[in-house]
């Protein structure tokens, strides 16, 4: 059961000291690395990824450190459950779009706007791939059970995208948590963002089941 508010050591993002930044970003680079490996396994090729980083910002400064607010990009959301309740969010852009669909399908890409069905289908099972094989060792690493939702994409501005977290959680907080690690594949980095915000009861659950 979660701490009551009245009891809860972390009110916002902003709280956590270095200690627990720390231990988050060891648990998004291990939940990172199965990504790669089931992405790897999916697309018949070896990946590799980048040293993840966690990042706590504003909205603002979220939008301007992943890209432009009109960049158009593709996302995958999908709601958490269970011991842990909160969004988690996949955001990839159409370089990272192309090279999967050319390996999946055999053809080239230059815009979101080209993309038929197959091709769009194919995006988004990547994105349940990746956030599924994240979350679903994140959550043995805590001991915690946390449940999915099916998976909705959608391609949109970077900025619209980014407003649907903090409309959802804009009552707790005005700051996004999210952790950057570019998969390398074939020599070539693809960038690809990972945001997974619990709200702030389950943050302050996982905090406690890693003794922190």
């Amino acid at each position: 059961m979660y701490e009551s508010e009245a009891g809860m050591k972390i009110r916002n993002f902003e709280d956590m000291n270095l200690q627990e930044l720390d231990v988050m970003k060891e648990i998004s680079s291990i939940g990172t690395s199965h990504a790669a490996t089931a992405l790897s396994t999916f697309l018949q090729k070896e990946i590799r990824i980048t040293l993840p980083q966690i990042s706590i910002l504003g909205y603002e400064d979220a939008v301007n450190s992943i890209g432009d607010i009109e960049e158009i990009v593709a996302a995958t959301l999908v709601t958490m459950t269970g011991d842990v309740k909160g969004l988690m969010l996949f955001l990839f852009n159409m370089d990272f779009a192309n090279t999967v669909l050319e390996k999946l399908l055999g053809k080239n890409y230059t815009s979101f706007e080209q993309l038929d069905s197959l091709a769009y289908s194919a995006l988004e099972e990547v994105g349940n791939i990746i956030i599924c094989s994240y979350i679903n060792a994140f959550a043995q690493l805590v001991d915690m059970d946390i449940r999915l939702s099916v998976p909705s994409s959608t391609v949109n501005m970077l900025g619209g995208i980014l407003t649907v977290p903090i409309t959802e959680y804009g009552y707790e907080t005005d700051k996004l948590m999210y952790f950057n690690a570019d998969f390398v594949m074939e020599g070539k980095k693809l960038s690809d963002w990972l945001l997974m915000l619990p709200d702030i009861a389950s943050l302050n659950h996982i905090l406690e089941k890693l003794g922190i």
